[in-house]
């Protein structure tokens, strides 16, 4: 429970910051009338809400596994990244469309120093959340952190692409560039969607998480087994399922046979992740010779 309470802290203390960013850049948006900005705004409510989505999953995803659950609640957790990826999707798709309709109806930007500096302070906030909460989730194994801080940090490169793009303007460049800039926005939101999608499938999918060849080197350096095959992984980093068949010698005896099983277990674990369940299936020599001739 200590790791679902660091989890928790980390998401209030990133939604706090979010809500500063969104707040400041929303304003600033409205004030000075740039699409550019106010979609920058957005996606930093976007990042607020995300960081909802993980309050909310990371408090069902630990629940310990019940009857209609043995095997836990852990894929909210990548349900809610998904959520996370689903958010940002729309925010593109719509944030686009109110680009181009700003290409061609554009407003004459009023932009003033104090407008640039707290965009520049903004940043400042994002590349600080961005780092601590990457940080977090990789020392927590934590899949809702991770995907949340790739959130922020698509944040990081659009408010570079904003500001860019307010300094232009404020130089002499005509008003329609800040469309251009709210439609590169948009293209950032989409990258963004797609890497935490990439990362939250495949546990989903029960995509292999294990290399089968190290797994192969590791089971293989007991002598008592022959040969290993039908190898099957499924997970997270720190939530591991493992299957695979052994051939061993008959004549091993039944409290051989288990103590080996153990043995191979303690050295996957201190090879891949503690948190693992090994489902290992023995087979005699002979019989596995006999179906594979």
């Amino acid at each position: 429970m200590k790791k679902v309470k660091k989890i928790q802290l980390v998401l209030w203390l990133v939604l706090f910051a979010n809500l500063t960013v969104a707040f400041i850049k929303i304003v600033i948006g409205y004030l000075i009338k740039s699409a550019g900005v106010m979609t920058d705004g957005l996606h930093s409510i976007t990042d607020m809400s995300s960081n909802i989505i993980g309050l909310i999953g990371i408090h069902f995803a630990y629940k310990p596994g019940d009857k209609k659950h043995p095997y836990g609640h852990r894929k909210i957790e990548n349900l809610a990244g998904l959520l996370i990826a689903l958010l940002l999707l729309i925010l593109a798709i719509k944030q686009s469309a109110d680009a181009i309709k700003r290409f061609f109806h554009p407003l004459p930007l009023e932009i003033s120093l104090l407008s640039l500096l707290l965009l520049i302070l903004s940043l400042i906030i994002n590349i600080f959340i961005a780092y601590y909460e990457y940080k977090q989730g990789k020392a927590l194994n934590s899949t809702i952190l991770i995907s949340d801080s790739i959130h922020t940090k698509s944040d990081i490169f659009i408010s570079l692409g904003v500001l860019t793009t307010l300094i232009a303007v404020k130089l002499g460049l005509p008003a329609f560039i800040d469309s251009v800039a709210s439609l590169i926005v948009s293209v950032f939101i989409l990258a963004a969607a797609y890497e935490i999608f990439k990362r939250t499938s495949g546990p989903l999918l029960d995509q292999a998480i294990l290399d089968e060849d190290k797994i192969k080197e590791i089971v293989l350096s007991f002598h008592e087994v022959k040969d290993v095959h039908d190898i099957k992984s499924r997970g997270t980093e720190d939530d591991v399922y493992l299957d695979f068949h052994i051939i061993i010698d008959p004549s091993i005896s039944f409290m051989e046979s288990h103590q080996l099983t153990d043995s191979i277990e303690k050295k996957l674990k201190s090879n891949f992740c503690e948190n693992m369940n090994i489902n290992i299936r023995l087979e005699p020599c002979p019989l596995w010779e006999n179906d594979h001739s």
